[in-house]
């Protein structure tokens, strides 16, 4: 991501953050901060397919660590496929290995904001009261569900504004392709991948996770050189 776009990012999450924004102000902060980055992602594959060398399909592992590693995934996976890229997660001891397939700024994209919603995640429910008589654990499980539901709905929207504000008629069929690259490349590595079975929920978390979602900030505060370790949602 280019330094000017990155600083107008920072800036605007930062904006998001401070405690003294109102929800209003937050709101439009993340608009804007989803706007930049869904136009990045646009700029960055019209540039690729006329300069290859400049935008790699690759990967990329991020450990999820617990607690609820597994929502934690999900919100990653969540934040990916809008984006453009692939997840496939394998478990690692408590925690999981998410090993992220993508063009390079698709996937720097990803982990941009995925540390800065997991933070984001973080503080939503820290105030979140869990209904009495609800176990939190159930409450929180469904409460990141909501999130990350609303998330990548929110960056599907987003990408599409950014293709159609792009005035290309040739980049759906680059971002098409671009795709399809990175579908290759998965099976490549995972020639026998399975999809997972659905998982069930038990927990009246998701509407107050959804709304958080609606609040989030998709904007990021920094991008790691390698794999990230994520953090920050207690227990």
């Amino acid at each position: 991501m280019s330094e000017a776009m990155l600083s107008k990012v920072r800036k605007l999450l930062a904006q998001a953050e401070d405690p003294a924004c109102t929800p209003a102000e937050s709101a439009a902060f993340m608009a804007k901060a989803t706007e930049l980055i869904a136009r990045y992602g646009v700029d960055r594959a019209l540039l690729a397919a006329r300069a290859p060398a400049t935008d790699p399909v690759g990967d990329r592992v991020v450990d999820v660590v617990a607690p609820y590693a597994r929502d934690k995934a999900g919100l990653l996976a969540a934040v990916a496929e809008p984006l453009r890229c692939r997840a496939v997660r394998r478990r690692e001891g408590a925690g999981f290995a998410m090993h992220l397939f993508g063009f390079a700024s698709d996937l720097e994209r990803v982990e941009l904001l995925f540390t800065s919603l997991l933070v984001q995640a973080a503080h939503g429910l820290a105030g979140a009261a869990v209904p009495a008589g609800e176990h939190p654990a159930a409450f929180r499980r469904t409460w990141l569900a909501g999130f990350a539901y609303v998330v990548a709905e929110r960056l599907r929207a987003a990408e599409a504004g950014a293709v159609a504000a792009s005035g290309e008629p040739s980049v759906a069929l680059v971002l098409a392709d671009r795709s399809d690259r990175v579908r290759r490349r998965l099976t490549e590595v995972y020639p026998r991948l399975r999809t997972a079975p659905s998982r069930r929920l038990a927990g009246t978390g998701f509407g107050s996770g959804a709304a958080a979602g609606h609040r989030a900030d998709l904007g990021g505060t920094g991008v790691s050189g390698g794999a990230a370790t994520t953090r920050g949602i207690g227990r």
